[in-house]
C-alpha cells in the first residue's frame, strides 16, 4: 500500500477515487489552492508504477498545458503541435489550423499517459497528499453529513465530506449513463513511423468509417514517430489489428494518402470499443469529472483536456468549501462547456463517418474554415481552450 505522511488517517474533506491525470491534478490544485495536504486523499487501484508504465499517448490542449504548469506537473517529454491538418477521405476540402495565428508557442502536445501520471505523481508525493494504491473502491455510501468509501480487503473505510469518482475505465465496461451512444466503431492504437514527416503536424483524416489521427510523438516532431487513432467498424479493425505489419502498413497508407511518404513501421497494435456515455448530474456530496463524468468519441481529442477543465473548476469551488452548498455551483459552471463538447464530438464522429450526401457539403466546410479566418479561429479556440 502507498501512502504519504498521515496514513493512519481516515477522515479528509476530499476523497478522490481515481488518481489517474484528473484526479492528482485535482488534488494538486485543491492544495495549491490552500487545503491542508493532509485533507486530501487519492484512491487508485493501480500501483504509482504500474500507471508509468502505461505507453498509451495523450493530446494535451494548450489550455490543459497551463492547468498542468501552474501545479509543477508538466512532463519531461512532451512533442508541440505546431498546425492540426483536417481533411475528409475522398472528398475536396481541408482546414490547416496554425499555431502562428495564435501568438502561442503550440496549439498542443502530445504526451505519453505514463509520462503525465509519472510528473504528478511527483508532485503528489512532494506535497504531502496521501494516496491510497493499490486499493479498489468496493462501495460508496452517502450520508447527510458525510461520504464512507469502503474499501476491499483489510483496507480501512474512508470518510470524507466530498468525494469526487475520477476513474472512468473503458466505454464498454461502464453502466448506462443519461447521454449514451455505442458508435459501432473501434480505435486501433499503435505507435507508426512516415518517411516523410513534417515537423509538429497532426491530422485529423476522416474516412468512411470514422476518424483517422496522426499525432507526432517524438520530441523534435522530425524523426517521423506517430501516435496512430484509426476508428474502424468493429469486424474492419478485428481484421486490420491481425494483419502483418506490412499489410498493416500499406492499408493505412491507403486510408490516410501519400502526405507523408510511406509507412515504414509499426507496433503491435491494439482495439477498443467506442461510444458517448455522459451524465452531468451529481448528488449533494459526490460528483464525477473527466471520463467518469463524461466518455467521449476521440475525435479531436478532447477527453482529458475537457477533464482538465472540470479538474480546474471543481477545484475552485471546493477551495472555498468541502461542503454540498458550494459542490452545486460546479455543475452549473461546466454545463456548457461539457455539452457544447460533447454536442460537437458526437455529430462529428456520427456525421463524417457515413456515406450519406452530406460528405461533399462536409468537404466544402472545411474548405470555408480554411478559407474564413473567424470560422477557423472558433474551431482553433474550441481545440486549444474548449468552451469557456
Amino acid at each position: 500500500m502507498s501512502t504519504t505522511p498521515n496514513s493512519h488517517s481516515t477522515e479528509y474533506d476530499v476523497a478522490i477515487c481515481g488518481a489517474g491525470p484528473a484526479g492528482m491534478a485535482l488534488a494538486l490544485l485543491l492544495h495549491q489552492r490552500g487545503m491542508a495536504a493532509e485533507r486530501i486523499v487519492l484512491i487508485d487501484a493501480r500501483s504509482l508504477a504500474q500507471a508509468s508504465d502505461d505507453p498509451r499517448s495523450l493530446a494535451l490542449a494548450w489550455g490543459s498545458r497551463q492547468i498542468l504548469d501552474a501545479i509543477h506537473a508538466w512532463p519531461a517529454v512532451a512533442t508541440p503541435i505546431e498546425q492540426i491538418h483536417v481533411s475528409r477521405r475522398g472528398q475536396f476540402g481541408r482546414s490547416l489550423i496554425d499555431r502562428s495565428e495564435h501568438d502561442l508557442p503550440a496549439l498542443g502536445y502530445v504526451t505519453r499517459y505514463g509520462d503525465i501520471v509519472t510528473a504528478l505523481g511527483a508532485a503528489c508525493l512532494k506535497a504531502g497528499i496521501p494516496m491510497l494504491r493499490p486499493a479498489r473502491v468496493e462501495n460508496i455510501d452517502e450520508q447527510a453529513d458525510h461520504v464512507r468509501v469502503v474499501l476491499a480487503g483489510d483496507t480501512p473505510a474512508v470518510r470524507a465530506a466530498i468525494v469526487v469518482q475520477a476513474e472512468g475505465g473503458l466505454f464498454s465496461d461502464q453502466a448506462s449513463r443519461a447521454q449514451r451512444r455505442d458508435y459501432q466503431q473501434s480505435a486501433v492504437i499503435a505507435q507508426v513511423r512516415a518517411e516523410r514527416p513534417i515537423a509538429a503536424r497532426a491530422y485529423e483524416r476522416f474516412t468512411e468509417q470514422g476518424p483517422l489521427a496522426l499525432l507526432p510523438q517524438d520530441q523534435g516532431g522530425t524523426t517521423g514517430e506517430y501516435s496512430l487513432v484509426w476508428c474502424l467498424r468493429p469486424p474492419e479493425a478485428a481484421r486490420v489489428q491481425a494483419l502483418d505489419d506490412a499489410s498493416f502498413l500499406a492499408e493505412l497508407g491507403a486510408a490516410f494518402g501519400s502526405r507523408l511518404g510511406c509507412f515504414v513501421h509499426a507496433t503491435p497494435r491494439l482495439a477498443f470499443p467506442l461510444g458517448l456515455n455522459a451524465d452531468p448530474r451529481s448528488t449533494a456530496r459526490t460528483v464525477a469529472i473527466g471520463n467518469a463524468a463524461q466518455t467521449l468519441h476521440p475525435v479531436a481529442g478532447q477527453g482529458l483536456n475537457l477533464g482538465l477543465r472540470d479538474v480546474a473548476v471543481l477545484a475552485k469551488v471546493l477551495a472555498q468549501g468541502a461542503d454540498p452548498a458550494h459542490l452545486a455551483q460546479f455543475t452549473v459552471l461546466r454545463e456548457q462547456d461539457r455539452q457544447t463538447t460533447v454536442r460537437i464530438t458526437d455529430t462529428m464522429a456520427r456525421i463524417f463517418a457515413s456515406t450519406s450526401p452530406l460528405q461533399s457539403l462536409l468537404g466544402l466546410s472545411l474548405t470555408a474554415i480554411d478559407l474564413v479566418p473567424p470560422a477557423r479561429n472558433m474551431l482553433a479556440e474550441l481545440l486549444m481552450y474548449g468552451r469557456r
